[in-house]
């Protein structure tokens, strides 16, 4: 063939810049997009031998090698695919977004059906020139009298194309790296990105060194046909002395002599092709499963459970979704979910797939259907995206509430953990919030677990209210628990962060329910019955002196009979505004001061039972009167939270004084 020079047939000058600098905005994306693009070569020419319009070769192996040279700033994409002839090395490559892979398709649109042709062969070509000032093409097509081509382009809008040397069917793509790009000569900066992209594309990928042959020593019996030998190694026997029991000594042989060989290191492909989500749920077991998450998520933790997703209709879509253990609130919950087309990686937590709420789990979704741009790194919107991620919704939801009705111990197991994710799907996500609203549980007091069923009873009219009681510290709030227990009341345990906005829509959805911490206030129950003029003296005269002791000219101060006159003092907080507190540092809204709406509004409650509070009563002139209102106040705060630094050491030092009285 004569040597030609030639135009690519662009519609702009200035697209190469743009090719260039902005078609990905991962510059090492071009591993990918030229890996796969040797995929979609083998992938072809399989076809074609199977329908017998090409016979492969003897010995012939199905590979892509990526080949990199340090000192050369070089590297080799090589596959054993159809290759090209130099008329289709014009069209597929000189004009740009030419989709090899559509015309394909196209031709063969009937006996293709289910094979993973994954791209196009054009623009992701083009993403070599992000990172080489010239880039080469060898090649030679499967078809009959074939001749090599060889093209090179320097980057600029002209090529050279004439007639190649390749001596093989398939292609070879060399990289002539810039400054900038001489980083993806590194071998472990190329097998790092190569285990990112294309761990699982469906066929073999090798990288290798320039160069650089790496050995191993077997014995000569395991050697096999394919195996190069380097060096034959005689190993001498291996004696030891040894004493036997009368004293005597002898030597004994403890390896015998053997014949070993030096071969070159078999290859190890970076590709696994045969995913455990390409598989049938039932021929995976529960070890592979959690070796695969191992694996790719690089979790030592065990996963709680999973959900295989195998669907063929309306639209293929494959993958694995776990439940990692999540069982506190400083444990991160942020998620991965990695989406592939065709096996080869696309991206992370791609949200139009994924519902929003999904993305606190771990796991792999394979959708060839899925409508991506020309850098295949984003979703285009349609319908169809949208029946994606509603699917993945009901398999979840369906998941979780078959494992509640069938196999609720596990379930309730479980829950501590995967409760963080079952209810931020349930705030964000309506449908499923539909879908599981009867299947979350309920931790009571004695860590049993209820449904809102049966916490909450069918309203007689739209007017009944239910009180729900919650607690978010067992230990901080044990006080208040104590007083609940000896009445025969209970709560609930709702202590991770997530709770607040939680609740907060459990009772946007249910009028009739309301939900009350247990330090919110002094409940009717835990009170005497008692006329609130009785109290009113008492009230007046402790509400000026802790005012004036504590030196809070606004404190709330109010005195009940209490049941236990154990109690002296305790702090309630309104629920309102103390939640309003807890949504702003959830959700951390910017430019936001969590404290803008003023502290959460507290009220002292004294007893007019205990023998503490009758005495500030009638001896508030005392000089322990102030000691004792001060101490009444922070034991009061510790049993609501922790005191700050500074009253935390007033309140030790109080304590060291009063023990100190009692000596006197």
């Amino acid at each position: 063939m004569a040597a030609k020079r030639g135009n690519l047939s662009i519609n702009s000058e200035n697209i190469f810049p743009i090719i260039k600098k902005w078609l990905y905005s991962d510059h090492d994306i071009f591993f990918r997009e030229l890996i796969s693009n040797g995929c979609d070569a083998i992938t072809k020419l399989k076809k074609l031998d199977m329908m017998g319009e090409y016979s492969f070769p003897e010995g012939h192996k199905d590979k892509v090698e990526v080949i990199l040279d340090p000192e050369k700033k070089t590297l080799k994409f090589i596959d054993t695919g159809l290759g090209m002839t130099a008329d289709e090395v014009e069209e597929y490559i000189t004009q740009i977004a030419f989709s090899g892979a559509t015309e394909f398709l196209e031709k063969y649109k009937d006996k293709t059906e289910g094979d993973q042709i994954i791209g196009h062969f054009g623009l992701g070509f083009y993403s070599a020139f992000m990172v080489a000032d010239e880039v080469h093409i060898d090649t030679l097509s499967y078809k009959k009298d074939a001749k090599a081509v060889h093209w090179e382009c320097d980057g600029g809008t002209e090529y050279d194309i004439s007639t190649g040397t390749k001596e093989t069917v398939g292609t070879e793509i060399t990289l002539f790296l810039s400054e900038d790009g001489a980083e993806f000569a590194n071998e472990y900066r190329a097998r790092e990105i190569i285990e990112k992209y294309c761990s699982f594309m469906p066929t073999e990928i090798f990288l290798s060194v320039e160069g650089k042959q790496e050995y191993e020593t077997i014995p000569e019996e395991e050697l096999t046909d394919e195996d190069v030998v380097v060096e034959h190694i005689h190993e001498d026997a291996k004696t030891e002395e040894k004493e036997n029991e009368d004293g005597t000594k002898e030597t004994v042989e403890i390896s015998p002599a053997r014949e070993m060989v030096k071969i070159n290191k078999r290859p190890v492909s970076l590709s696994d092709t045969h995913p455990l989500w390409t598989k049938r749920p039932s021929e995976c077991t529960d070890e592979e499963y959690k070796e695969f998450y191992h694996k790719v998520f690089h979790d030592f933790k065990e996963p709680l459970f999973w959900i295989h997703l195998n669907m063929d209709y309306p639209f293929n879509l494959k993958g694995i979704l776990y439940f990692p253990q999540i069982n506190t609130e400083y444990d991160s919950i942020e998620g991965t979910i990695k989406l592939y087309n065709n096996q080869v990686f696309i991206a992370e937590n791609i949200k139009e797939v994924i519902p929003e709420f999904l993305m606190l789990l771990k796991g792999v979704i394979d959708c060839p259907d899925l409508p991506l741009n020309v850098s295949r790194s984003a979703l285009q919107n349609d319908g169809f995206v949208k029946k994606i991620s509603d699917y993945i919704t009901k398999k979840v939801a369906d998941k979780l509430t078959g494992m509640c009705k069938t196999d609720r111990e596990s379930y309730e197991k479980y829950w501590d953990d995967i409760s963080p994710f079952i209810k931020f799907g349930f705030i964000r996500d309506q449908k499923f919030a539909e879908k599981i609203k009867d299947y979350i549980l309920f931790k009571n007091m004695e860590h049993k677990y209820v449904t809102l069923s049966d916490l909450v009873p069918a309203p007689a009219n739209d007017d009944d209210k239910t009180t729900l009681y919650y607690i978010t510290d067992e230990v901080q709030q044990s006080q208040y628990i104590n007083m609940f227990k000896e009445q025969n009341m209970d709560a609930v345990i709702l202590n991770h962060n997530i709770d607040s906005a939680f609740i907060t829509q459990i009772e946007q959805q249910n009028q009739h329910i309301m939900f009350k911490r247990i330090d919110a206030d002094v409940e009717e129950a835990l009170k005497e019955e008692t006329d609130t003029k009785d109290l009113e003296d008492i009230t007046k005269t402790l509400t000026d002196l802790f005012r004036k002791v504590l030196n809070k000219d606004t404190l709330d101060v109010h005195v009940e009979k209490l049941k236990d006159e154990k109690i002296s003092s305790i702090i309630t907080l309104s629920e309102e505004s103390r939640r309003m507190q807890d949504m702003m540092k959830m959700y951390g809204m910017p430019g936001m001061d969590p404290n803008m709406f003023g502290s959460p509004q507290e009220s002292l409650t004294l007893n007019a039972n205990n023998s503490l509070v009758k005495y500030l009563f009638e001896h508030g002139d005392a000089p322990n009167a102030s000691i004792i209102c001060e101490q009444l106040y922070d034991l009061a705060m510790l049993s609501h939270k922790p005191l700050d630094p500074e009253a935390m050491t007033k309140f030790v030092a109080r304590s060291n004084q009063m023990m100190e009285m009692l000596t006197k």
